[in-house]
């Protein structure tokens, strides 16, 4: 213990490795608050800079920029309703209502500790329960993932106010942009009319710009004579009063973080959303409606999306799989600097495994400590003249989309999925669901034909095994009631319940 103890406080004790993790941290902020600028891009170029350094110079930097990227998506998500990544889009339903009630500095506030908390319980998870979780996430089947998809794709009729069948129609909107471009498995073209342009795809980073900052851009321009809202940013730092209040939803949207972390090829985009989700469901009596800047709603997607960088570690070190694809790119490193990730890790070099922790514990530090400066620039942008700031989230939208591939389709990508967008918030759908299932599709096509060549072809094996594996009867139970909730049956019933129980208290 003493040992694992001196090797968790190796990034701690040493000025060069305790400077590369305040810096990544810090880097990875602004990165992953520029739309475009994924944190998986931003590991995948630090790598390349990093082949020659020693492995502990390399990890200590990659932690900080993972968990930095993860945070500063939430800040232009709240600013400008512009995610900078697919797991803010959450935090931007919530966050932004608050900036337009000029209450931005508490909401970015509150959003960074409890990152930080989010982020302290997966480092915990991953310290002292690695080896369980990552058993348990190697449980999940082809046929689990795609009951994950399906659940997320009902998930976001949730995000879309009062009506399911909106939010159902966005989301099945977006798995059919996902589907766009060359078959995984049999390399034939889906929905390409035969262009080559189409083959490779539709980037999910340009639909999400598209969808949230060109529309949102095009629907200000109906309020350009309304000035701008002052921001209050006189309390950054949450009052203890409200961090107790959201303590045990903030525990338990970390946890449902680390669990979906832990999963391979999840992270923290599903996990954000199943948080939400689960705060948008327990939470009785929030001070404002959901939608409209409930802070309840800031709190469990930004304590999860956190939590799962730690359960991403978790399948990665113990078994060698990728839980995100930013740890896809960090086992790239390891095997570039002579290190082998699997069952062996622990056993072999214990001192890599307590160092990778210590170096996120210590870059969740600094994202508390750059988290909350900084905030006062940052809120000036709300502040600027329409007429300005419009033009400014045009333009770096413009930026975002072609810095992914230098593609200047991908700019016309944007703009059409803009004026899409904006029909779509005229007529009362919420472009949120869209993303979501941009992001999820892919996952439920590749697992649904996985599923049915584990079934044989047979749909009757198939079916069946929905209802005889303890975690998929468990998904599918799960599915099947979210469906049924939307029945005016179950609403009557469960309405009358609730009415009865009311007048008794």
């Amino acid at each position: 213990m003493a040992e694992a103890f001196g090797y968790f406080l190796i990034a701690w004790s040493d000025p060069w490795l305790l400077f590369l993790t305040g810096a990544g941290t810090l880097s990875g902020i602004y990165v992953g608050a520029i739309p475009g600028l994924s944190v998986t891009m931003a590991a995948s170029i630090l790598i390349s800079f990093t082949f020659k350094w020693d492995v502990n110079e390399a990890l200590a930097l990659i932690s900080g920029v993972f968990f930095g990227g993860v945070y500063g998506g939430s800040r232009t998500a709240i600013l400008l309703n512009i995610p900078g990544a697919p797991s803010a889009i959450a935090t931007a339903i919530e966050g932004y209502p608050l900036a337009k009630r000029g209450e931005a500095g508490e909401a970015i506030g509150l959003t960074t500790v409890m990152s930080v908390f989010g982020g302290f319980i997966g480092i915990m998870a991953l310290a002292l329960f690695a080896p369980f979780i990552s058993e348990f996430a190697l449980m999940f089947q082809s046929r689990d993932y795609l009951l994950l998809g399906l659940i997320g794709i009902l998930l976001v009729g949730t995000l879309s106010g009062e009506s399911f069948a909106k939010g159902v129609f966005a989301g099945a909107l977006g798995v059919l942009i996902g589907m766009v471009g060359l078959d995984p498995m049999t390399a034939e073209g889906r929905f390409t009319f035969n262009t080559i342009t189409l083959m490779g795809g539709i980037p999910y980073v340009a639909a999400m710009i598209g969808f949230f900052g060109v529309a949102e851009a095009l629907v200000q321009l109906h309020t350009l004579d309304v000035p701008a809202i002052k921001q209050k940013i006189d309390r950054i730092i949450p009052r203890f009063s409200d961090v107790k209040k959201y303590f045990w939803l903030a525990i338990r949207a970390s946890g449902i973080g680390t669990i979906i972390g832990a999963l391979p090829g999840t992270g923290g985009d599903i996990a954000a959303l199943l948080a939400y989700d689960d705060a948008k469901r327990s939470t009785k009596n929030p001070e404002r409606p959901f939608g409209e800047g409930c802070r309840e709603g800031l709190v469990a997607p930004e304590a999860a999306n956190n939590a799962a960088v730690g359960g991403a570690y978790i399948p990665m070190l113990t078994l060698g799989i990728p839980g995100d694809a930013v740890t896809a790119v960090i086992i790239g490193a390891l095997f570039i600097h002579g290190l082998r990730p699997g069952p062996l890790l622990l056993v072999e070099t214990p001192h890599l495994f307590w160092f990778i922790v210590g170096s996120l514990t210590l870059a969740n530090i600094f994202l508390l400590i750059f988290g909350l400066t900084g905030i006062r620039v940052f809120t000036k942008i709300v502040e600027c003249p329409k007429a300005v700031l419009i033009p400014l989230i045009i333009i770096l939208s413009a930026v975002g989309t072609y810095a992914i591939q230098n593609n200047p389709v991908d700019i016309y990508w944007m703009l059409l999925f803009g004026v899409v967008g904006y029909f779509m918030k005229t007529y009362g759908f919420q472009v949120g669901p869209v993303i979501l299932g941009v992001i999820l599709g892919p996952m439920m096509d590749s697992n649904y034909r996985r599923a049915m060549i584990s079934a044989r072809q047979d749909f009757g094996n198939f079916f069946w095994a929905f209802v005889s594996n303890p975690i998929t009867l468990v998904l599918t139970t799960a599915f099947v009631l979210m469906i049924l909730s939307q029945t005016p049956l179950w609403k009557m019933v469960f309405g009358r319940s609730r009415n009865k129980t009311s007048k008794k208290t």
